[in-house]
């Protein structure tokens, strides 16, 4: 079934991409895992090829298109190198945390970090999730008191992706304990300030190329300068962005499940066992005919999903039944893969044994397939 979600301008945008991929980043993925860190160097060399921005206004540096259909191709393309870590650390700079950034700043601030956001000299995180809080997000901890013209922050956040090289993190603090929702506020906490600082960077049974660190605030003065939106209507802000955030989650799930399907065929032709290719046997063929027609369908419905968010109108139920049923599926294909590679399958060099790893925690973050399940629960109106 002929795919009709592009146009001729992001098949040469794919084109590049893959190029870049090809020469710049591909050749590292290896020393990343090892290293626990995606080199600083490789933002620079994405921002200054231009995967970084494109939706940034173009006197900011950027491309200057909200088109969200750039965002998938740079999903889809990241996805297929096979390493996970890699590529949420790059989505999340340009799907998840770039929204506050273009939607919330005024003039003044725009013009201080979308340069630097563009180029990739300045890496971001957003910062929620707290040692006794995950999905709860009114629930956390961290507050922010007023003194005068800047904010002191106290408490501390964990599981941050890109925590470790971020440059500039979107924090959400409570300015006002005393209200559940409306007193949330968010805040650009920048490296460097007094106060900041970063625990390690933590060991993941996977995703090990992608940092994910604690962070601890203590008495950090944070001028109200830096304050994103309106003073006690962070959650709302945080809640407006979530399917995109979960629509790219959706991207991420269903080409990291691309891949584990792709990598499991290429072995099952070649593999042979009783004198045939495994191939050839038929639970073998009716496995992977299952996952085809799963990975058919949800195509179908993401691209849908995007087509209706670029527009406006992608609602949150319909973003998570994208992240729910992609990241499900994610985890059905590397399962799949990984038996049908037999004992290979669990040998930490082939490619499926990582994508096995990597996709486990894709129903947690973003809002757990439980929560997901939730929120499509309470659109049905029972």
């Amino acid at each position: 079934m002929r795919r009709d979600l592009f146009d001729d301008e992001h098949d040469l945008f794919r084109a590049s991409l893959r190029r870049f991929l090809r020469e710049e980043v591909a050749p590292h993925c290896e020393r990343w895992e090892q290293e626990g860190l995606i080199d600083r160097d490789a933002y620079v060399s994405a921002g200054q090829a231009g995967f970084l921005g494109f939706a940034i206004p173009v006197e900011h540096g950027g491309g200057g298109t909200r088109d969200f259909r750039y965002n998938v191709v740079l999903g889809e393309e990241l996805q297929a190198l096979g390493h996970q870590g890699v590529s949420l650390g790059l989505t999340l700079h340009t799907d998840m945390v770039l929204p506050y950034f273009l939607d919330l700043t005024t003039a003044e601030q725009k013009a201080r970090w979308l340069p630097g956001i563009a180029s990739g000299e300045l890496v971001s995180a957003v910062a929620m999730t707290e040692p006794g809080t995950g999905s709860d997000l009114a629930a956390i901890a961290t507050t922010a008191v007023r003194d005068g013209d800047v904010y002191v922050v106290n408490g501390s956040k964990t599981f941050i992706t890109n925590g470790i090289n971020a440059d500039v993190v979107v924090v959400a603090v409570k300015t006002d304990p005393s209200q559940r929702h409306g007193g949330l506020s968010l805040l650009v906490v920048e490296r460097g300030m007094e106060g900041f600082e970063r625990g390690r960077n933590l060991d993941k049974i996977g995703m090990h190329a992608q940092d994910t660190a604690e962070l601890f605030f203590s008495d950090v003065r944070v001028p109200v300068t830096n304050l994103l939106g309106d003073e006690g209507r962070g959650f709302y802000h945080l809640v407006e962005n979530l399917p995109q955030e979960r629509l790219s989650l959706a991207v991420e799930g269903l080409g990291g499940a691309r891949f584990a399907f792709d990598a499991t065929v290429a072995y099952c032709r070649e593999r042979k066992a009783f004198g045939q290719s495994i191939g050839s046997f038929q639970n073998t063929r009716f496995q992977l005919a299952g996952l085809a027609t799963d990975l058919a369908v949800a195509e179908a419905f993401v691209d849908r999903c995007v087509v209706a968010h670029n527009v406006g109108e992608l609602t949150a139920d319909e973003a998570a039944m994208a992240k729910l049923w992609c990241t499900e599926l994610q985890a059905r294909a590397v399962d799949v893969g990984v038996q049908l590679h037999g004992g290979y399958g669990y040998m930490a060099e082939y490619p499926i044994s990582r994508a096995y790893v990597d996709a486990r925690v894709t129903r947690i973050y973003g809002g757990t397939s439980e929560v997901m399940r939730e929120i499509i629960g309470r659109s049905l109106d029972l």
